[in-house]
């Protein structure tokens, strides 16, 4: 069966794939930061590495024990590892935007770039970027995130028309709400970059910090990881894969109203979507 890279395997989303393409029967590399979460992985019997996409050293370290491990027969990767910086845009310091990039986008953009020399070798393979409701619709105090999803928005759309003479397809799944850790590492990354007491928008801080404080799904509609999953197989295992997968109502609703409403008519939508 063929290989796959999985990255941000800790838990969530990316735990969820590599275990369901596991049991599929693939050759399944998962990735994780920490060595605590690798050890627990592999003795689950997950092949595991360390990947810190905000780390460029360490993403060519990845890259090439990669190589060394699999030589060119890596078939599909699955980008994930991400987290999302809550805050105001006036909040938020260059360095808070230079990390959220650097792990969001940057580090995603350097590996695929070199796992991409391995797969033309055979002319064939999947590249697949988890990215985001909040890739095609913006909501607010979110605006570090949105943009990075934005930016693997653009990336992956001009990667797939630069691809479209070989056998590599490229696929964006575009989950909204689903259940994983997202929230609570949201939380943190908040209270370690921004200065809540000392902003504008203060009252509304807290108010996120009680919401994304909340055990359980925190909004309609939320769905398991596993949902992904299934879109994950479809753009592996479809003989011609869509260029996007949404997973969620959400994300069908807010794609379809963006569409159809005028912007001042999406923006009200938004602006409460977003309390």
């Amino acid at each position: 069966m063929h290989t796959v890279l999985v990255t941000g395997c800790s838990s969530g989303i990316g735990y969820c794939v590599a275990k369901g393409l596991k049991e599929r029967g693939y050759n399944v590399y998962a990735t994780v930061r920490k060595q605590a979460d690798a050890d627990r992985l592999i003795k689950e019997g997950f092949k595991c590495l360390l990947l810190d996409y905000a780390d460029s050293e360490s993403v060519q370290d990845l890259a090439n024990e990669l190589m060394l491990l699999i030589g060119c027969d890596l078939y599909a990767v699955f980008h994930n590892g991400a987290y999302g910086q809550a805050g105001a845009v006036e909040d938020l310091t260059r360095e808070t935007m230079e990390k959220q990039f650097a792990a969001n986008v940057f580090g995603w953009i350097e590996l695929n770039n070199r796992l991409l020399i391995m797969m033309r070798q055979n002319n064939r393979g999947r590249i697949i970027f988890n990215s985001s409701i909040l890739g095609l619709v913006s909501l607010p105090f979110r605006g570090a995130y949105n943009a990075s999803k934005y930016a693997i928005e653009g990336f992956a759309d001009t990667l797939r028309l630069e691809l479209k003479d070989t056998g590599i397809k490229v696929s964006l799944i575009e989950p909204g709400p689903v259940e994983s850790k997202f929230r609570e590492n949201s939380l943190l990354a908040m209270k370690a970059n921004i200065d809540i007491e000392g902003s504008v928008h203060r009252d509304l801080y807290q108010k996120a910090i009680t919401r994304l404080e909340k055990k359980g799904a925190a909004v309609p509609f939320t769905l398991p990881a596993s949902e992904v999953l299934k879109k994950v197989i479809y753009a592996l295992e479809s003989p011609n894969p869509k260029a996007h997968y949404y997973v969620t109502f959400p994300t069908y609703l807010l794609a379809t109203l963006k569409r159809l409403l005028p912007t001042q008519w999406l923006d009200k939508i938004l602006i409460k979507a977003g309390d």
